[in-house]
């Protein structure tokens, strides 16, 4: 896709969010979610994603019904984006309106890994 086209597209999809994007993006926008600078509807190659933490090359998808079509398209889209280098998390509508809380901390699961113990420390 021409990035004059991905990039009309975006702004676009800004205009149109959904209400669990929108809600997604109250606790996003201007690094309220512990620091970490989001993007919405932002291009990368081909696609336009949701939110995307360009940092920590994390992307986060949300989703609302699927058919089959639909489930195909994505699993190319997580191909092309896991290819180079990112990693996407998805969630559904009715998970960030009703469970907001957990998927704040699952994304500060995924931002901020658990470090592996020290030689001699742990069990």
């Amino acid at each position: 896709m021409d990035k004059r086209l991905n990039i009309g597209a975006a702004r676009m999809l800004r205009r149109s969010m959904t209400d669990a994007e929108h809600a997604l993006w109250r606790i996003l926008r201007g690094r309220q979610l512990e620091g970490f600078k989001f993007r919405r509807q932002h291009s990368i190659g081909r696609f336009v994603v949701d939110f995307v933490c360009l940092e920590h090359k994390l992307v986060v998808e949300v989703d609302g019904g699927h058919h089959a079509e639909q489930v195909d398209a994505d699993a190319e889209r997580t191909a092309y984006l896991e290819g180079r280098g990112f990693r996407v998390v998805r969630f559904w509508n009715n998970e960030v309106l009703t469970e907001m809380d957990g998927v704040a901390m699952r994304l500060l699961a995924t931002l901020t890994p658990t470090p592996l113990p020290q030689a001699g420390e742990g069990l």
